[in-house]
């Protein structure tokens, strides 16, 4: 899918006014993808990207896909062309967004089965990564606060069921 290592993009601006046209006159409050929703690609924004780099790559085991000269990284799993899109778009060295700002709260990673997922548990905690064992999965947060889910697509969940927290952080 990728002639080279190089990633060709364009950026177009958002119509944002357009975007919320789409609402006017509807009452319904959404609530959130169906817990079997597939997304096949998620931006973020990262700080440092040779850190992300080191623990998507490194820790976690995905693949390096493609470099968007020194600003952007996309990594996946499996040949895909990029699950995973970091940038430091925002600024090198860029905090964090401060705790309960509106955002990702975090993305589950689905790994195939139980033991892929032990695997992968063994490779954060073998690397000193905090990690936090819920019933939905393993919670880890990248080096720039993004939060992941380490689960199977045996244990899909809505968030309420997950028990994880509403707000970022």
């Amino acid at each position: 899918m990728w002639p080279t290592t190089q990633l060709r993009i364009a950026s177009v601006p958002l119509d944002l006014e357009g975007l919320l046209s789409e609402l006017s006159g509807r009452s319904d409050e959404w609530g959130g993808l169906p817990p079997e929703a597939m997304i096949g690609h998620v931006n973020l924004r990262v700080a440092n990207l040779a850190e992300a780099e080191s623990f998507y790559a490194s820790v976690l085991g995905f693949d390096i896909i493609a470099r968007y000269e020194s600003q952007a990284l996309f990594v996946s799993a499996g040949g895909y062309h990029g699950h995973v899109g970091l940038n430091t778009w925002d600024g090198v060295d860029a905090p964090p967004p401060p705790s309960g700002s509106i955002g990702l709260r975090y993305f589950d990673v689905r790994l195939p089965n139980t033991v892929e997922l032990d695997r992968v548990t063994k490779q954060v905690r073998d690397a000193g990564v905090t990690l936090e064992e819920t019933p939905a999965g393993v919670l880890v947060h990248d080096p720039c606060a993004n939060a992941l889910l380490l689960t199977t697509s045996a244990h899909v969940m809505t968030p309420t069921q997950k028990g994880l927290s509403d707000e970022r952080g």
